[in-house]
């Protein structure tokens, strides 16, 4: 039966339809805001994976005939998942997961079809209430309603899930989930917005969740499902009591080595040493092997936490607001345009800035725009396996590694030049070479570092730091600069970025049901505090951005022509603008407007191609001499070339003083020879004379001639 609702949601018309499309799936849902359509369904497996974490799959997935459009490339269908996609995908599955009961371990899909694109609406926040509504009406153990929107603040207003019109004149671009009871996510970005307007933000989205969330309730009212029969994977209470009793005081051993590299081969001893030992006692637990490692990890879990909560002892031997020592190195790479190398304890981002042309612009088919889109900022974070001292096969870019950079591009973005000021396309590649928590957050500080290294006259230098929780009821520990093992098993992953003024990136997973705002308050201003200390260090390095670009770096010079000379510059199939690259060494690019950019690594090379493009430009000046080529000869004079693609006649009678029987006897083809521009008729021909440029240039000698032999005279 197809059930209905429609409500009026900030200023939109949103349906929530169910029971027409995808009715195979386990549970489905059709969401429509404005004219945007996004269908989301649910599927799960009968039976648990052998898999040792839950298996769920998001998948968003942009439909090109959304906005009427055909896929580009060779075979005109859509390919592997864009970065949008991906990113979107991220922003459903992150607040979800969480609210799975532990335990359940069957192979979970969920899947999110963008059916139609107004291009007003982003159907990205769509997404999380579709798959809400299609989870909580199926089979899946999952009964909590929850919601995603987009907060932007316009001139001091909050404006819930605002248009891609309304986001260019906004500060703040957040996604907010979470449930009825509790934030569960948070990711966006803000032009150096203060913690406290940011938490303002928060608020005002978690009202509007909770409307989205009663909407659901009121859909979902006799249309759910019984939950299906299943059974938590969970190891053998007998292993667990067994293995409590012999590694409980090795594990907190473990667990207080200071070393990172230590914890892990100390906790691998520790699981083989136990092993050995349960298969000596008994053959009952010789087939439990594989369980053992994770009780382990939930005693390492539960010492760390108590070890936090009730002694406020990390790991690592730090205070709860401590951050690790950091080291900040700039021009490491000698023939790279900007490289910095940011260490915090044992996380470490080798930053390097790469400035480039308009050609180097990234440009993306998007469903969300009319136009095709153009990036000239990009940072790619880069994750290897031996950060983590891991040997694994190297894939393509991860859904992580593109979150990640995500993060950290968002951060510094709203510091970089405009364009017009400095028309550079820049890349920044963040390679992680250790990874012990927050590597994002040390890729924002090399980023800051290696543009200032590189010359970017950015507006501050941006630091970022992450953020974690450790929760059991009523205690609460708030924890600065967080290790691997404390993200891991902690409640909370929050990272922050921005400059001394403000915020400009923002991210936070929740483990648990959801976090008060009182924790969230108390995580902002320590992270703030945390942020301060780091720029502290930075500054120490470099405190602002070089005076000069990186001598391998290319130079842009800008000039504005007539659009109406384009042609003439570019010439026939391009000959023109191929032939001045060719002899200057430079790049050149024109946009529609008369835009002429020219890049080039020397000066020389520029001057010259900038001089080859103004000799093309500019309009022929009577009274002027020129020099140039003779491109043809006839009985009655030579045609000369005074501009590229610029000929007129010198006539015979005008090629030198007294008769000339025949033009050879003066010039011939490809000699070049200077001439005067006598004059230009109704049709543009040019009238020149070899004969008056020689004239005056021989009078201009005399004169300078003069000049010095007078000057010489005086000081005999």
């Amino acid at each position: 039966m197809i059930q209905r609702i429609e409500r009026q949601f900030a200023g939109r018309t949103l349906s929530l339809e169910i029971g027409r499309m995808a009715r195979l799936a386990h549970g489905s849902c059709l969401v429509q805001y404005g004219d945007t359509v996004i269908l989301c369904a649910v599927t799960v497996q009968d039976d648990p994976t052998h898999l040792p974490f839950f298996p769920l799959t998001v998948e968003y997935r942009e439909k090109t005939y959304a906005a009427g459009k055909i896929p580009g490339g060779f075979f005109k269908r859509e390919g592997r998942p864009g970065e949008k996609e991906i990113l979107s995908a991220r922003q459903v599955d992150r607040p979800i997961r969480p609210l799975f009961p532990d335990g359940f371990m069957n192979e979970t899909q969920i899947a999110c079809f963008i059916l139609s694109a107004d291009q007003e609406n982003d159907a990205d926040v769509l997404a999380l209430v579709g798959a809400s509504i299609a989870l909580n009406m199926s089979k899946v153990p999952f009964n909590t309603p929850v919601a995603s929107v987009r907060i932007g603040r316009i001139k001091d207003t909050w404006v819930v899930n605002p248009t891609f019109q309304q986001l260019a004149y906004s500060d703040v671009d957040i996604v907010v989930a979470g449930s009825a009871a509790a934030l569960t996510m948070v990711e966006g970005g803000a032009i150096e917005v203060q913690e406290s307007v940011i938490l303002e933000g928060l608020q005002v989205a978690h009202e509007a969740i909770k409307e989205l969330c009663a909407l659901q309730g009121e859909l979902l009212e006799g249309h759910r499902v019984p939950d299906m029969e299943w059974t938590a994977v969970e190891p053998d209470t007998a292993l667990k009591q067994k293995v409590e009793s012999i590694a409980a005081e090795k594990v907190k051993e473990a667990l207080n080595l200071q070393e990172k590299v230590e914890r892990q081969q100390a906790m691998a001893a520790l699981r083989e040493d136990v092993v050995a030992t349960l298969t000596e006692a008994s053959a009952d637990f010789a087939d439990m092997a594989g369980d053992v490692g994770e009780v382990l990890r939930s005693i390492e879990k539960r010492t760390m936490r108590r070890q936090i909560l009730e002694n406020g002892e990390r790991a690592d031997g730090r205070g709860l607001d401590e951050i690790r020592p950091i080291t900040c190195e700039v021009g490491v790479l000698p023939r790279t345009h900007g490289s910095a190398l940011f260490t915090r304890g044992q996380t470490q981002a080798l930053a390097v800035v790469t400035l480039g042309t308009a050609r180097d612009e990234q440009r993306i088919d998007s469903i969300d725009s009319r136009e095709e889109i153009t990036k000239s900022f990009m940072l790619h974070y880069n994750f290897p396996p031996f950060c983590v001292g891991e040997a694994r096969p190297y894939r393509g870019t991860s859904r992580r590694e593109v979150g990640h950079g995500n993060l950290a591009e968002r951060a510094i973005q709203p510091l970089l030049p405009a364009y017009d000021d400095f028309p550079y396309t820049i890349r920044i590649v963040s390679d992680i070479l250790e990874s012990n928590g927050s590597s994002s957050m040390a890729t924002v500080c090399g980023s800051s570092l290696a543009l200032m290294d590189a010359g970017v006259p950015i507006k501050a230098p941006c630091a970022g730091v992450a953020m974690g929780l450790i929760k059991e009821g009523d205690d609460v520990a708030v924890l600065t600069d967080i290790l691997g093992l404390e993200d891991a098993l902690g409640d909370m992953d929050f990272k922050v970025a921005g400059t001394r003024k403000g915020v400009n990136s923002i991210q936070m997973d929740i483990k648990i049901q959801g976090l008060s705002f009182d924790v969230l308050r108390e995580a902002l201003e320590r992270a703030r505090a945390g942020r301060m200390h780091i720029l502290d260090v930075m500054d120490q390095a470099l405190a602002e951005p070089r005076s000069d670009l990186s001598a391998y770096a290319p130079r842009i010079v800008s000039i504005q022509i007539n659009p109406e000379k384009i042609g003439e510059i570019i010439g026939p199939k391009g000959k023109t603008i191929r032939a001045i690259q060719d002899e200057s060494g430079a790049t050149i690019d024109i946009d529609d407007s008369g835009l002429v950019k020219i890049a080039a690594v020397s000066g020389e090379a520029g001057a010259r191609a900038r001089e080859m493009i103004e000799a093309i430009v500019q309009d022929p000046e009577v009274g002027r001499i020129y020099e140039g080529p003779v491109k043809n000869t006839t009985t009655f004079g030579a045609f000369i070339e005074i501009m590229p693609g610029t000929e007129g006649l010198c006539h015979i009678s005008e090629l030198q003083e007294g008769r000339t029987e025949r033009t050879e006897d003066v010039l011939k083809k490809g000699d070049i020879t200077k001439v005067k521009l006598l004059s230009i008729d109704e049709k543009g021909r040019l009238r020149l004379s070899r004969k008056a440029a020689l004239a005056e240039l021989a009078e201009a000698g005399a004169t300078t001639a003069a000049a010095g032999a007078a000057t010489d005279g005086d000081k005999g």
